[in-house]
């Protein structure tokens, strides 16, 4: 099959082999989710959503990152006041969760191929694809409490769903960096790799799914969404809410600065 590239700005999209690869491309905010970054993602996966061509979608982030979740200089355009805050978060958390809806409604085997920061919104929207395979340079993280904030993009629902809520609880609650080998050990990766062989492991998996049954593979997905994954909208529906609420907190706004000023917040529980 004759391959067809399409860049954007922000996501580059290339098809080859029935294989889509969606590249999320700004290296300079390691692929942080921005609402442009989101706006250009949906068009790639609607793209590769309604192309019968397209058997399997690669998801990844160029420069070495996957994404270090959430845009914090959009977060912050408006400025610090409450009311700026709290409409911006609640624009920006309702955006992501759209992109994880996403992920789970395409009945297509999607692969994260995980290096460098996977962080916040970036791990939970790899933890929606349906196969994750990682270098072992990458760095994990449930970021949001360092600054005040809950899990966004399903976060608390999908680590709930894959591995229980004791451990859930301790991954969002301390927000600790995970390796590779510790997801691994999480069942949260399929498979760890050297950074050398990151590609070709994923195009080995990637080449597996192209060329078995389509339609089987659809249907396994629906099914799996059904018995795993039925609750997924309210729960995104729920962290909109909740985030908007935080983004109005004054220990939020202590985190917020504290990450900007390179130091450690102290947080009055207000």
């Amino acid at each position: 099959m004759s391959q067809n590239s399409v860049a954007q700005d922000l996501v580059e999209y290339k098809f080859e082999n029935h294989i889509a690869t969606i590249t999320m491309n700004d290296p300079k905010t390691l692929n942080a989710f921005s609402t442009s970054l989101k706006d250009a993602m949906m068009d790639a996966l609607n793209q590769a959503d309604t192309d019968e061509q397209v058997r399997v979608i690669v998801l990844q982030g160029v420069g070495n990152h996957f994404s270090s979740g959430g845009h914090i200089g959009e977060m912050l355009e408006n400025g610090m006041e409450s009311e700026a805050l709290s409409t911006k978060i609640n624009f920006m958390v309702s955006e992501v969760a759209e992109i994880s809806l996403k992920l789970r409604n395409i009945h297509k085997p999607i692969i994260a191929k995980l290096e460098g920061a996977v962080a916040g919104a970036g791990m939970n929207l790899a933890l929606t694809c349906d196969f994750r395979i990682a270098a072992d340079n990458a760095k994990f993280v449930q970021a949001f409490v360092n600054i005040g904030l809950i899990p966004d993009a399903g976060g608390i629902y999908l680590l709930n769903q894959l591995i229980g809520a004791a451990k859930t609880t301790e991954l969002v609650m301390l927000g600790d960096k995970l390796t590779s080998d510790d997801m691994a050990r999480l069942n949260l990766v399929n498979e760890v790799v050297s950074s050398d062989e990151l590609d070709a492991s994923v195009l080995a998996l990637a080449t597996r799914l192209r060329q078995l049954p389509a339609k089987a593979l659809a249907s396994m997905k629906h099914m799996i969404n059904i018995h795993a994954y039925m609750g997924l909208n309210e729960a995104l529906d729920m962290e909109v809410d909740q985030q908007t609420m935080m983004a109005e907190t004054e220990d939020f706004k202590e985190g917020i600065t504290a990450f900007m000023d390179k130091r450690k917040p102290v947080y009055q529980g207000k």
